[in-house]
């Protein structure tokens, strides 16, 4: 065969034009699915032969240069230029190379189409896995931070003011959960990936005696796709599993906003290691949270890989459109970001100190426990929107004198109800606060360590 003759070439009169060589090649970036492609057609290979399309003899040879050109990718000896147009084609090529024609009886009973599907799902399969082995890491570490922080005491904010007494363990329990679902999402998204769409071919299935449960099953895929038309179609596995990348960026995005805020000197909360920030070019003193503000940065990144390939599916008729090739740069982007993230910020996060005196003395100023004299006139019978309105004016009253809720006296607290009594000062305190909320999901440390029993307890079990 010369040297850049395509394999597909018999119809065509012209050899295809360099320019569009380079326009149309794929290989320089879906070449990181080589081994997923020669895993699927090691698999097909032996189908074939078992349907006795292909004797065991050729399967063998087959099977064997796949595995060579297994190891020359992988020893660097092998390398692809644009004119070999895709991974698939690459490899085809270098089998027909090796072995002769022998090699061009492993496309038998598939296409391109049905290929490629099946070789990004083989990648996503894996790598879904290994994003969901990183984000337990990741909550393993938050519990671990959560035990350590049982009593630190931070104050809670909504619209970034000062709302109430919260743990930092509670805090820390709060992105646990947010993770969980993340991971629940991959986990969901899994089991959609893995569909074998081995067998569809172009579009419409083949005409050859091929076996698609028994190249399933080679593979360790429990289901064969239903519709051969809608297998080289489909790409909505990679949309939703970029959607839950994207929610799990969003994730580490916030939780990188409130380090970045932490540690800065207006809250002084966290000192971020010299490890994980840098420094200025031209003001010395300065200590940026950067790998934070990266990751937050990084995450717009996802959101765009996540809107090209929505936009790229939403105008194409039905089946393959070489568009589709389209889709494994954001989709290789959004595996590549969020896998990094998650990694470098587990790393960075248990390398932050999180100052607990002084979230202490912030929880203590701007009124935290409001709400807790309001709770507790209502246990006296006062409707809590009349509660409500007494302890406003308690408040505006020591905004006007510069007071704290401590500091008012009993007389004070009186002008505003006759039926407060010596106890509001203990319902006032941080702790109490923090320890009235004992019920399942409040901030008290009798839930946080339940919870934290509850999730290593179902560690274990799984």
């Amino acid at each position: 065969m010369a040297k850049n003759k395509k394999l597909w070439s018999g119809r065509f009169q012209k050899p295809t034009d360099e320019i569009v060589e380079r326009f149309t090649a794929s290989v320089h970036y879906d070449r990181r699915l080589y081994a997923y492609d020669i895993d699927g057609s090691i698999a097909h290979a032996q189908m074939l032969a078992a349907e006795k399309i292909i004797s065991g003899a050729e399967a063998a040879r087959i099977i064997k240069a796949l595995k060579k050109i297994r190891q020359d990718i992988e020893k660097g000896k092998l390398s692809f230029s644009v004119a070999d147009e895709d991974i698939h084609m690459a490899i085809e090529k270098e089998i027909v190379r090796s072995i002769g024609e022998t090699g061009g009886k492993l496309h038998a009973g598939r296409s391109r189409n049905d290929q490629v599907v099946l070789d990004v799902r083989l990648f996503l399969r894996a790598e879904t896995r290994q994003i969901d082995l990183l984000i337990s890491r990741l909550q393993a570490s938050l519990v671990r931070l959560a035990k350590k922080h049982i009593k630190t005491i931070m104050p809670g904010y909504t619209h970034l003011q000062k709302a109430q007494p919260v743990l930092l363990a509670h805090y820390f329990l709060a992105f646990w959960e947010m993770f969980e679902r993340d991971r629940a999402r991959f986990k969901n998204c899994g089991e959609r990936i893995n569909v074998s769409p081995s067998g569809a071919a172009a579009l419409a299935g083949t005409g050859l005696p091929i076996d698609r449960r028994k190249t399933a099953k080679m593979l360790k895929i429990p289901v064969v796709s239903k519709n051969s038309m809608d297998t080289v179609a489909d790409r909505d596995f990679i949309a939703e599993f970029i959607f839950a990348a994207a929610l799990t960026m969003m994730h580490l995005s916030r939780f990188c906003e409130d380090l970045i805020l932490w540690s800065s000197g207006e809250f002084d909360f966290a000192e971020i290691s010299d490890a994980y920030t840098t420094g200025s070019s031209i003001m010395p003193q300065k200590k940026n949270p950067d790998v934070a503000e990266l990751i937050r940065g990084k995450t717009a990144r996802v959101y765009g890989d996540l809107m090209a390939i929505l936009t790229l599916l939403k105008g194409l008729p039905m089946t393959y459109n070489r568009d589709l090739q389209e889709d494994k740069e954001p989709l290789f982007d959004a595996v590549d970001t969020v896998k990094d993230c998650v990694i470098v910020f587990t790393r960075m996060l248990v390398n932050t100190e999180f100052k607990a005196e002084r979230m202490y003395a912030a929880a203590a100023d701007g009124f935290s426990t409001a709400t807790d004299i309001a709770e507790y006139l209502v246990k006296k019978g006062v409707p809590f929107r009349k509660a409500h309105e007494i302890v406003g004016k308690v408040v505006a009253h020591c905004l006007a004198g510069g007071q704290t809720l401590a500091q008012l006296s009993l007389a004070e607290y009186r002008k505003f109800y006759k039926g407060f009594s010596d106890d509001i000062y203990d319902v006032i305190r941080l702790e109490k606060a923090i320890g009235a909320r004992k019920h399942t999901g409040g901030t008290a440390a009798s839930s946080v360590t339940k919870r934290i029993k509850e999730i290593e307890k179902n560690k274990n079990k799984s």
